[in-house]
């Protein structure tokens, strides 16, 4: 049994299905950093924020409990085995699914996979989303000549699935078994499973494959997906181009900072809001908005018996995606807005109080 109280504001209370223990009762405070209250801090701020020149500093950008750590260090820094590949056990083929960044992830742990299971990767397909409708091949969005030169010594990748093996399957894709493989699954998952019927058939299809790939997994194979993210996948030549052109513009339009700036996508959208189970300040409207667009994408994912929603636990947690509001107090005056299409999602009033702060 699921049990829903969606309120906004201090008086919101926890989203919980049985066992979720001892959660906070109507009425009772709020813990600390559980609440949305950023619009509540830029009321409070709002007259120090105007009256604030070059010579003071900004109210919103004096750090607080500052603390010291170790440099991060790229992880593709750590040895990556180079030997003889053995001979192929078959070809994977997956399908890229979700946005961008999905896709660039599920890419990168294609690789890592193709290197557990010893096969050879097909380049992977991007399967077309019922949102963004773009049709993109691989080679559309990247280099993929480049991609398969730098990945040559580590795994086999090729573009499309041979000729001698696709008569294998009547030359139809759907004819290659999926394996419909769970979320985070591990390295002895895919040797156990998958391995056993790609050398039996010679080919598998894991479609969906966003996620698939557990985080944990062999400092080595960790090692190639790190080497895919940041060596193996460059964007093509038109998409480099036009990058360039963009940030030549932005350097000579920043001419007052010395050509430094910041450019932000701020993807405060519906879905992802959706998906988060956080609550604003928009009250019973946000809460029936945010339930209906949880119901369209997932369909009852969120009421699964046992399901345990915790917003203000997300919040602590730092689980909930930052509003326009709560970006601009880490942002510059320099900063360079993308506002892309969030005033089609009915939210387009969390981008206003960024007109107050800069």
């Amino acid at each position: 049994m699921l049990v829903v109280f969606l309120g906004g504001g201090a008086g919101g209370v926890a989203v919980a299905g049985a066992g979720a223990g001892a959660l906070r009762q109507r009425g009772a405070p709020a813990p600390a950093g559980s609440v949305y209250r950023s619009h509540l801090v830029l009321d409070r701020l709002l007259p120090e924020l105007r009256a604030s020149s070059a010579s003071r500093p900004h109210p919103l950008m004096t750090p607080q409990n500052k603390k010291s750590g170790k440099r991060w260090a790229p992880c593709i820094t750590k040895k990556l085995r180079r030997s003889e590949l053995p001979p192929s056990n078959g070809f994977l083929i997956i399908e890229a699914n979700g946005g961008l960044n999905q896709q660039r992830i599920s890419i990168c742990d294609a690789v890592a996979v193709a290197s557990l299971l010893n096969a050879t990767l097909v380049t992977p397909a991007f399967h077309l989303n019922s949102v963004w409708r773009d049709s993109s091949k691989f080679g559309d969005i990247f280099d993929e000549d480049h991609f398969i030169g730098s990945l040559r010594k580590y795994i086999r990748v090729v573009k499309k699935l041979p000729e001698d093996a696709f008569v294998n399957f009547d030359h139809n894709i759907s004819m290659i078994p999926n394996m419909r493989t769970k979320a985070f699954s591990s390295e002895s998952y895919y040797l156990q499973k998958v391995l056993p019927k790609l050398l039996e058939l010679g080919a598998v299809r894991i479609a969906p494959f966003s996620n698939r790939l557990a985080h944990s997994v062999p400092p080595n194979i960790q090692a190639l997906r790190c080497f895919a993210n940041y060596e193996a996948l460059r964007f093509s030549e038109p998409i480099r181009m036009l990058g360039t052109n963009m940030v030549d513009r932005m350097i000579k339009m920043s001419s007052l900072t010395g050509g430094k700036y910041i450019s932000v996508h701020l993807r405060f959208e519906e879905d992802m809001l959706a998906f988060s189970c956080c609550i604003y300040d928009g009250g019973w409207r946000e809460s029936i908005e945010m339930e209906n667009a949880r119901e369209r994408s997932w369909r009852g994912k969120f009421h699964r018996p046992g399901r345990v929603i915790n917003p203000e636990a997300n919040r602590r947690n730092g689980k909930c995606p930052l509003t326009p509001l709560e970006v601009g107090k880490f942002a510059p005056a320099a900063m360079l807005l993308s506002w892309n299409d969030a005033a089609g999602h009915g939210i387009w009033q969390y981008y206003l109080p960024l007109c107050c702060l800069w």
